[in-house]
C-alpha cells in the first residue's frame, strides 16, 4: 500500500442511504472503517435502516502487524459497533487489539471469543486461527466460534501458499452471503470456511506481494473459463 484516503463521513452516509433506501439488504457486512467518525456513521445508518443482521469484520491490523487505526476508533468499534453484530470475525491479531491483551494459548483464545460476546455484546464471535499459537496449528487451520451457548471449532488443512490477500474479507463476505440465502449462522460459517479453503487451494500469484484468492475457482474447475497463470 502506497497511500490511503478516507472518505468524508458525510459521503459514506450518502452511499449507505443510496443503497439501503433503494435496493435494501438482507445482511450487511462491514470491513475496513478508517476512523471513529466513519464508524459512528455506519452505526447510525445500520440502526436507522433497521439492519437486523450485521457481520463485522474488524479490519484494524495489516498483514505486517501494523495498526491501521487510532485507539479512539478501536474503542468505538468495541462500544458501538460490536453490540450490533450478529457475528464478529477477528483474526488473532485483531482479537488482541479488541481485547487489549496478548492471546498466546488456546485457552486465552477461548476466553477472548467468550468476552467478545458476553463482554462486548456481539451475538457471536469467530476468532480465525491463521495466526494461532503452538505447533498444533502447523498443519491445520482452526477457527473458534462462540455464540453464548457453546464453542465450535471449524478445522481444515492449512494451505501452504503466500497468496492469502483478501482471505479475511472473503470469509466474512461468505458468511454474510450464507445468511442472506437463509442458512443459519453455524452453517454459514461452515460454508464460508470451505469456500475460503478451496479459494486458497486455487490461488495464484500476481505481482511481487501476496497474491489473491481465486474467488471463481468453481468456474475454472468446471472448465467454463481458463485461468491465465
Amino acid at each position: 500500500m502506497n497511500d490511503v484516503l478516507a472518505l468524508p463521513p458525510e459521503l459514506v452516509a450518502e452511499q449507505i442511504d443510496a443503497i439501503l433506501s433503494d435496493i435494501g439488504a438482507d445482511v450487511v457486512k462491514t470491513g475496513m472503517l478508517a476512523n471513529k467518525q466513519i464508524i459512528e456513521v455506519v452505526v447510525e445508518k445500520v440502526q436507522e435502516h433497521n439492519c437486523e443482521r450485521l457481520v463485522v469484520d474488524p479490519v484494524m491490523v495489516a498483514s505486517t502487524g501494523a495498526r491501521l487505526m487510532e485507539e479512539d476508533a478501536v474503542e468505538t468499534i468495541r462500544s458501538r459497533l460490536l453490540p450490533l453484530a450478529t457475528v464478529v470475525t477477528p483474526n488473532l491479531r485483531e482479537a488482541q487489539v479488541l481485547l487489549d491483551r496478548e492471546l498466546t494459548t488456546w485457552d486465552a483464545i477461548r476466553d477472548a471469543a467468550k468476552e467478545l460476546v458476553e463482554g462486548m455484546g456481539a451475538d457471536a464471535a469467530i476468532v480465525k486461527g491463521g495466526h494461532a499459537p503452538s505447533d498444533e496449528s502447523a498443519s491445520a487451520a482452526t477457527d473458534l466460534f462462540y455464540d453464548g451457548e457453546g464453542f465450535h471449532e471449524y478445522t481444515t488443512a492449512r494451505i501452504d501458499t503466500n497468496n492469502i490477500h483478501g482471505s479475511g474479507c472473503t470469509f466474512a463476505s461468505a458468511i454474510a452471503a450464507g445468511l442472506a440465502r437463509g442458512t443459519d449462522l453455524r452453517g454459514s460459517v461452515a460454508m464460508a470456511k470451505s469456500f475460503v479453503t478451496k479459494a486458497l487451494q486455487s490461488s495464484y500469484s500476481v505481482g511481487a506481494g501476496q497474491g489473491p484468492l481465486h474467488h471463481f475457482f468453481r468456474f475454472w474447475q468446471a472448465g467454463i473459463y481458463e485461468r491465465a497463470d
